[in-house]
Formats: C-alpha cells, structure tokens, sequence
C-alpha cells in the first residue's frame, strides 16, 4: 500500500465490487439478512403492525373440532359430505366467497355418495374456491396442459402446449373448479416470508389462491411474481369448525344467535382450513416459530385484497447505501481524521441504518441494510489494520534509525510520541553543537598496526559514545577520528547547552581514563572539544538508499572552527552563547576573543570548569 491517499480510494472501490457481487450473484449474508429483518418485522408488527382484515374470516379445524366431531365424522379427513353440510348451512348466511385450505386429491372410492352430495352443494354455493398444489418431477405430479385449466384458475393466454405438474381437486367436478395454487415456498432457512402472486409458465400466470379469490373480489394485484408479507398485529375473526357444525346442522339458531351469525359471515371471505397441531400444517415465520398454514393464506389475501404487501427495496438501492457510506469513508481517511473518529462516526452511521430500517415498515419498505453496515465496518476495520501496520514499520523504522544516534530511553520516548522521519526532518530547533577531535592521532597511528589503531579506535568512541547518550546528547556522526553530537533535538530539551557542557566534562575525565590504560602510548593522545549553542536545522538527510540525522547552519559551523581553536590554549572552549546558556552551572574561565573563518567579528571564547565545592 503506497503512502498516497489513493490507496483509500481504491481499497474502497474494491470493497465496493465486493459488495455488488454479494448483491447481484453470491446472496451469502441473505440468511443473517432475513433474521435482521425478521426482528424489525416483529416490533414493528407489535408496535404499528395493522389490524387483520374484518373481512376475513376463519373456520378452523382445531385440536376441539377433531375431537368434536369425532362421532359425527370420526378420524380425520373426514368425509366429504361433512364439508357440504356445513357449506349448506352457511349458505342463508351469504358470504362474499368460501375458500377451501384443504385439499380434495382423488374421489373417495369407500363412500361415492359422500363426494356426490359434496359436488351437489358445491354448485348450488357461488364462488367456492379450491386448493391446487404445484409439484416438481421429484413429487410425481401428473403434468396438466395449462391450456385445458385456463377457466379453472381464470388464466387467459399462453402457449397451448404448456403443461405443469399439478396436484388438482380430483374429488370435485372439473366444471365446479375454482382454483389457485397453495404453496407456501419458504426460504433457504425454513422461514415464510413471502408468497407467491402467480407463477409464470410457458406464457400463462397460474395464479395463487390468494391472488385468485382477492381478483374475483375486484382486487388490482402486483406485477411481481411474489409479494413479500405484511403480518398483521392480531388474529382473525375465527370459529371452531366443530362447534360451528353443530351450532348451524344440529339445531336451528334463535333469532339472536341468527343475527350474529349472519352479522360475522355476511359478505365476508370464510377460509375453511386446519390449524390442529397434529396435522402438521404449521410453518415458521418471522413473527412466529410455528404459524398455521390457514393464517398464512388469509394473510396473503388479506395483502392482496387491500394492496399492503411489504415491497423489498431493490438490489441498487443497498448497493447504493454501501458505496455512499464506503465513499464516505474513503474521503475521511484521506483527510487524515483520527480513526477513533471515524469509527465512533461509522458507529453511529450504522445504528441509523438499523433506525432506517425499522422506520421504513412504516411505509411498508423491507430495506436490507446488513450488508451496507458489514461492507462499511470491513473496510474500516481492514484500513485501520493497514494504518496500524503501516504506522508500526514507520515506527520500526524510526527506532531502528534513532539507535544510531541515542540511547534507547531517549528512542522510546520518540516512538511514544509517535514521531516518524518525516516529522523529524527539516525543523529549525535551538541546538548546543559539541565537536571532539584527536591531538597526536598521526603520531599514535604511526606506532601501531592498522587492526590496533581501529580497535584503539572503537574502544575510545563507544566510551564517548556512552557518555553522550547519558547526557541525552544525540550522536550526529564520526568523522574520520572525530566526534559530532547536539542537544535539543529530536527531543526538546530546555537545558541542552548546560547538557553539552557537563558531557564537554565528562568526556574529558573519561579521555583521562584512557590516556591512564594506554600507558606510555597514550602520552600524546588527546583531544579537542568545541561548544556552540544557536539555531540550526535539524532532520534527516540523504537518499532513499541511506540516511543521515544531522544538524546542519551557521550554528554546527561555528561549533566546529572553535573546536579548531582549542590546540595550545584549552581541551575545552565554548562560545559566549553557550556560557549565557549555562547560566550559573559552571565557572567560566575567559581566554580571550579569536578570529574564526567565514566571521567579520572576532568571537569570544571560554573554558568550563565544575564549581568548586
């Protein structure tokens, strides 16, 4: 990752085709979508969810009714002569439409006269509808031209020789079928939360029930194939099968109980359907684990009917949602705005989808905003890892530089303030500037082997060294047999003359220390220290290959020609402005004012001594 802030941009673009695959081809996240959903679904059903339809009205075989009408009918399916009685009976009542949710497959070969009297009553009551079941090869359905049931299931159109699998009412006579399919296709984890309108085949739409009873009822239904299902806040007008069998055939109802009757069933739609828990017409829906079959019907006619269905809001427009906010994003990091900020933004970005979301049921919009919320905190996460890996080798970097020139507690606290090489280099910081040269390296060269003069060498400039960091001094280069440091830089430091000066000192001590181990040879070693504090630039220099952290102005100049200066008049000079610097620290002893190359004015030179006890 290059350190442009394109990097964010393309990083983002490709979070973004990420994002319009998963949208338009994978459909991996659709499982953790729709129970999302589903929990919007639920409080808002309970919240603002409409009433159920009075216009609809159930007739429910229950656990009562199957043991009700068990002398009547017996086990269940019961004959179908029982579903003509009660149709008989409901008839004076005058409902708006009977629908059946029970399916009649084949004639019933033990009791003909059952399934006469139910054909009988089917065409005395209008606008009874029934159950067709659409199959696929694995179920061994008999393929039906379509053509031959385009009056049965109201189609118009089509190829004359399509055909689908169909389970049909083949107790009924085809001339008294009204038809629709039943089938609650439920999605890839065992939920219904749609249902279909029609189903397209070879031209002709082969309408669900729903669609086909809310048609004849004078209904607009959608374009769409399906619709995807509003649930309503409450149950259906309802009856027991059973007891209302008995209510209607086995007495007649006084006046009260006759208004009432009629008052309920009068112009409604009566949905004649089993919810007993035994058999096993119960599926999973968002708003509930198990939800009977039958109520699942009248909630699709109910949609249909009154044109409320849920719409799902196109792939685009969650598409949309997920590049805006990884835009958005992009833009942010580009501007450099602190993660932390970005991701208590992207925090809040997020639970206003959620509120989005939840708010657009009120308008009857299902709007995925799992995937935008997942595309969104991916990149975020997978840029601040980058930064955050990207910062740790700049910081790497850093420390592997720093430790050429400072001590380690001193690069510690440069990493910990996160400081890197470009906001280390070009400052303009006021520095002291300590310069060391040999005296009488020639002669002692000239008395030792090449390998002894280099161990010589690197035994005195890492004791130097030592005692440079230990004054918190920064070690800018060796030069040849001298030795450049400052204070005041990379870190600030207020007392960096009086720092350089303690360390001129030490140095000293620590040449004499020296000077003592080497015996005889160490008779004409020595050395020159030159002090001068000012204004200098201090930073990294050199090519990509190497790099140097120097300080470079008239200030290192000065410092090094008083260096210069020290032969035959002090192993110690500094300028006037490091004395004034020191303030009190040290005595100063005056040695006079000297001429210094590359200066009009002569420049006054001092030697530092501790204080006296």
């Amino acid at each position: 990752m290059t350190n442009s802030p394109a990097r964010f941009f393309w990083l983002a673009a490709l979070f973004a085709a990420l994002v319009a695959l998963e949208a338009f081809g994978l459909h991996g996240l659709d499982g953790l979508e729709w129970r999302l959903s589903d929990q919007w679904l639920r409080w808002h059903v309970q919240r603002a969810g409409a009433p159920p339809d009075s216009g609809i009205v159930l007739v429910q075989v229950d656990d009562a009714s199957l043991g009700e009408m068990l002398d009547i009918a017996g086990r269940w399916p019961w004959p179908r002569e029982v579903h003509a009685d009660l149709l008989e009976a409901l008839l004076p009542l005058q409902p708006a439409a009977v629908v059946f949710d029970v399916m009649f497959p084949e004639p019933d070969a033990l009791r003909p006269q059952s399934d006469a009297r139910f054909n009988a009553v089917l065409a005395q009551v209008p606008r009874v509808y029934l159950p067709a079941v659409q199959l696929n090869a694995a179920n061994g359905g008999d393929a039906e031209t379509l053509a031959d049931l385009a009056q049965p299931f109201g189609m118009a159109g089509g190829d004359a020789a399509a055909r689908a699998a169909l389970q049909l009412p083949k107790a009924v006579e085809p001339r008294l079928w009204r038809l629709g399919t039943i089938n609650s296709d439920a999605d890839a984890d065992g939920v219904v939360r749609s249902y279909r309108v029609y189903t397209a085949l070879g031209g002709w739409r082969l309408p669900s029930l729903p669609a086909r009873v809310a048609s004849d009822l004078g209904s607009g239904l959608p374009v769409d194939e399906r619709i995807a299902l509003n649930w309503r806040n409450g149950s259906y007008t309802a009856y027991s099968y059973g007891k209302l069998f008995r209510l209607l055939t086995e007495r007649t109802p006084d006046a009260e109980e006759l208004a009432a009757l009629r008052a309920a069933f009068s112009g409604k739609t009566v949905l004649i359907g089993a919810t007993a828990t035994g058999l096993f017409d119960h599926h999973a829906t968002p708003v509930a684990k198990t939800y009977p079959g039958l109520e699942i019907l009248a909630t699709a006619l109910d949609n249909l009917k009154n044109g409320d269905a849920l719409r799902m809001a196109p792939p685009w427009a969650t598409v949309g949602l997920a590049w805006l906010l990884l835009a958005a994003l992009a833009v942010l990091f580009a501007w450099r705005v602190s993660a932390l900020k970005i991701g208590v933004a992207l925090a809040g970005a997020i639970v206003l989808l959620g509120l989005l979301a939840y708010a657009a049921l009120d308008y009857r919009w299902l709007l995925p905003v799992l995937l935008p919320a997942l595309a969104a905190a991916g990149y975020y996460f997978s840029v601040t890892l980058a930064e955050y890996r990207r910062e740790r080798r700049k910081r790497e970097q850093a420390v592997g530089l720093f430790s050429r020139f400072l001590n380690p507690d001193v690069v510690k606290k440069i990493v910990d303030q996160d400081e890197t090489v470009e906001s280390l280099s070009g400052k303009s910081r006021e520095i002291t500037v300590l310069f060391s040269d040999i005296r009488g390296f020639t002669t002692l060269s000239e008395n030792q082997s090449p390998q002894q003069v280099v161990a010589l060498l690197n035994d005195y400039f890492s004791r130097q060294t030592e005692v440079i960091f230990g004054h918190g001094g920064t070690l800018d280069k060796f030069i040849g047999d001298a030795i450049m440091a400052f204070w005041g830089a990379p870190l600030d430091n207020p007392q960096h003359a009086r720092h350089a000066v303690e360390a001129a000192l030490d140095m000293a001590e620590t040449l004499q220390r020296f000077r003592a181990e080497m015996g005889a040879a160490g008779e004409h070693f020595d050395v020159g220290i030159g002090i001068h504090s000012g204004p200098a630039v201090v930073g990294f220099l050199g090519s990509h290959q190497k790099l140097d952290y120097t300080a470079i102005g008239d200030t290192v100049n000065l410092a090094s020609r008083i260096e210069g200066l020290t032969k035959g008049v002090a192993r110690i000079l500094v300028s006037e402005a490091t004395m004034r610097a020191c303030g009190d620290a040290f005595e100063f002893v005056p040695h006079g004012r000297f001429q210094v190359k590359g200066r009009s004015q002569e420049v006054a030179l001092y030697e530092p001594k501790r204080k006296s006890a």
